[in-house]
């Protein structure tokens, strides 16, 4: 395997010299020529002039372009110009590796994968660590959720990928930080409306602004639609502030708080290929029997203290909390849930406590007269949940009514604990070479007490505890101030959750202590480039050996059980090209391959107990489901400040399988997107109107897919042709 990935390697850079020789060239014969009749005070496209893009991957501000990894940043005005501003997969299709999908359920989160980490979970966020504003939006069992994100108050979205994730502990198979804005130098107004098809409106307002040694944000937005498919409308709110503080010319003080409702949103669920194919609008008639939603209602707030102690260091200290309440009304059917004393029910309550701090040192100076930076950090979070389970009727036979909240059938609270101490040093220790390495200590603590015991539902409490060490190092090559060459290699880690832990497979009571973590080793190879005539192109070779690999192993009447499968090798290419004509014509395009197989057989199955008939093996060398082997996305986009703007995207994805036994999967598919606005701006006011096309050509495809669904309701349609029109403007005072 090691052998594959350098004849992989090999292959890479040789191709790799290919494509940028022929630039490097364009870029001496430009370098050489006469200047260029630009006229005066207007930008030219040099690489010299590339704007500085600088990222927080390493913990401390540095420029992308000499962080040995994979990181991208995409700014505020591409997540709003022109945007819906409804969801974060509407701003991340430019980043390779990452697959982003809209569900069009808003009873579900987004469902995100970073180089196929997170594809098989079915609600919130796996195997991915979320932070907004440097709070943590993953739960400490490694489950995450990202619907309190403000897109009217984005300042930028950084995604790392590849063995630096690890440097963020517990389910890094990816990390994606979302950062506010701070306050505008003076108050400014800003102000938003959208309206288009299937009743969407979007309305948001945000002030921002200054006031001595206090700079303040404060926004929100309200959402609502009748849906693309029947049973699925929606309504969200979502407030945040953010104030800054400058105590004194060394110390700041970051105040955050925010909160997310979403007072009822239908659930459409999946649909099984039949239904799919023939009216993708519709639903299961379950959905409607059973009045499927969800309700949820977040309130956190985080407070940040910063101090530089010298020109050399600096402290950091983060504390957060919040709670969080969700209801989830399932289609699970009354036979279902009479089948068995151990079905917890078709109703999920949960009531979330959660907080945590991070306290960091960080280290400026120099080693062997040379830069060198050091962090060390201690990071501790804590979940406390009580998880109730209801039945989804009330009444008997032939008097029954479904979609209403019954018998108690669950009824436990859980707790985790995640404490890791960290340290990572990036040093220069020569002219052209720069050497990045830090340690992670990760302990998990998982808890569960069941308050629900009767004599046919056994006492399923339990303790469970993991703890890993994980490694990470990076060396970086500058041939010159243009071409930078690295490699990097870390190990994961991936423990099981809470939901994953909740069931023994065959009915027997207590923890599922058999499910152990994964573990991953990751191996990278990039090149990133700045050239003129162009623009900004990098390219990463990667591999990635996951021993243990958590699957499903049963999954009936919303019970759930789980199992380690194994060892799984993800390994591919991505490309990704930004460059900028005439000052305002922006092109991009990024381009994924990806190849998640597993490597071992197993065997899983549609009943529990699982008898020898109805087991199924999954062969070594099936394709992960959830996983496109390709992607591609380019755009291109016209944006000066003030007059007509505009832009094209297309998106092509490949098929992807939507269970382990690849018996079924979702075609491939592509799809484009128009959009064009005005912009004015006299005085102090600013104003821009839009309109927008999506699925420009109408394609009927899945959106997203729901991983090994029990019923085998896979497939969640994604919309026909959309549009969307909007106003928005801002007064400064």
């Amino acid at each position: 395997m090691r052998f594959k990935f350098a004849r992989q390697g090999l292959a890479f850079w040789s191709a790799l010299c290919c494509v940028t020789a022929p630039a490097l060239a364009v870029t001496l014969a430009t370098d050489l020529s006469p200047a260029s009749a630009a006229e005066p005070g207007l930008p030219t496209q040099a690489a010299s002039h590339l704007e500085r893009v600088v990222v927080t991957a390493t913990r401390t501000e540095t420029a992308a372009f000499d962080i040995p990894a994979s990181i991208d940043r995409v700014d505020g005005d591409m997540v709003r110009v022109n945007k819906a501003q409804v969801n974060i997969s509407e701003s991340l299709s430019g980043v390779p590796g990452l697959l982003a999908r809209d569900r069009q359920n808003y009873a579900q989160d987004v469902q995100i994968s970073v180089r196929g980490f997170g594809a098989r979970a079915s609600f919130g966020l796996r195997g991915l660590r979320v932070y907004v504003d440097g709070i943590p939006a993953t739960f400490p069992d490694g489950q995450g959720q990202i619907t309190n994100v403000d897109l009217g108050s984005v300042d930028h979205i950084e995604v790392l990928r590849g063995p630096n994730s690890a440097l963020y502990g517990n389910s890094a198979g990816g990390v994606i930080q979302i950062f506010t804005e701070n306050g505008a130098p003076k108050p400014t107004l800003d102000f938003g409306l959208a309206a288009g098809s299937n009743s969407v409106l979007r309305e948001n307002i945000k002030l921002s602004g200054s006031s001595g040694n206090l700079g303040y944000v404060l926004s929100g937005s309200h959402f609502q639609t009748d849906g693309y498919r029947a049973h699925s409308a929606a309504e969200r709110n979502i407030a945040n502030a953010k104030l800054t503080l400058q105590l004194d010319i060394a110390s700041t003080l970051t105040l955050i708080a925010n909160s997310v409702s979403l007072p009822k949103a239908q659930d459409p669920i999946g649909l099984t290929r039949a239904l799919y194919e023939s009216n993708p609008r519709g639903v299961d008639p379950a959905a409607v029997a059973y009045d499927t939603r969800k309700s949820i209602d977040q309130t956190q707030a985080g407070l940040i203290w910063e101090r530089r102690l010298d020109g050399a260091n600096a402290l950091r200290v983060m504390a957060y909390g919040g709670h969080r309440n969700t209801e989830q009304f399932q289609a699970i059917t009354v036979a279902a849930q009479n089948s068995s004393p151990l079905n917890p029910g078709g109703v999920i309550a949960l009531g979330s406590d959660y907080r945590g701090t991070d306290m960091r040192w960080t280290l400026r100076s120099t080693l062997a007269d040379r830069p060198f930076t050091l962090v060390a950090g201690l990071a501790a979070d804590t979940l406390d949940q009580q998880r109730q389970g209801f039945q989804n009727f009330v009444g008997t036979t032939p008097n029954i009514v479904q979609g209403v909240q019954g018998a108690l059938r669950r009824d436990e609270n859980d707790s985790a604990l995640d404490v890791d101490q960290y340290v990572q040093a990036t040093w220069k220790y020569a002219p052209d070479w720069s050497l990045s390495a830090g340690l992670r200590h990760n302990t998990v603590r998982i808890q569960s007490k069941d308050q629900f015991i009767t004599a046919t539902n056994g006492d399923d409490s339990g303790t469970a505890s993991y703890s890993s060490i994980l490694p990470v190092i990076g060396l970086m090559y500058a041939l010159n101030d243009k071409v930078h060459l690295y490699a990097s290699a870390g190990r994961g880690f991936e423990t099981p959750t809470l939901n994953e832990l909740a069931y023994v497979p065959g009915g027997a009571p207590g923890l599922n202590f058999g499910l152990r973590p994964a573990t991953s080793d990751n191996l990278e190879l990039g090149i990133k480039t700045r050239l003129d005539g162009v623009g900004e192109l990098s390219a990463a070779l990667f591999q990635t050996h996951t021993q243990g690999e958590i699957v499903t192993l049963t999954n009936v009447g919303g019970r759930s059980t789980y199992q380690n499968a194994g060892a799984t090798q993800r390994s591919g290419l991505e490309l990704a090209w930004t460059h900028t004509y005439a000052r305002f014509l922006r092109a991009q395009a990024a381009l994924s391959t990806l190849s998640a197989t597993y490597q071992n057989a197993f065997v899983t199955c549609n009943l529990s107990p699982c008898p020898v008939t109805s087991q199924q093996t999954v062969a070594a060398g099936n394709h992960m489901p959830g996983v496109a082997r390709e992607s591609l996305f380019a755009s291109l986009a016209w944006q000066p400040p003030i007059g007509w703007h505009g832009g094209v995207e297309g998106r092509y994805l490949s098929r992807v399988f939507v269970n382990d036994t690849n018996s079924e999967a979702a075609p491939s598919f592509f799809v484009a997107s128009a959009n064009v606005g005005y912009a004015a701006a006299w005085a102090n006011w600013k104003l821009n109107a839009f309109a927008r096309v999506d699925n420009l050509f109408g394609r009927q495809y899945a959106g997203s897919v729901i991983v090994n669904e029990g019923n085998s309701r896979f497939f969640e349609p994604a919309t026909g042709r959309t549009w969307l029109a909007g106003v928005s403007g801002s007064l400064s005072f």
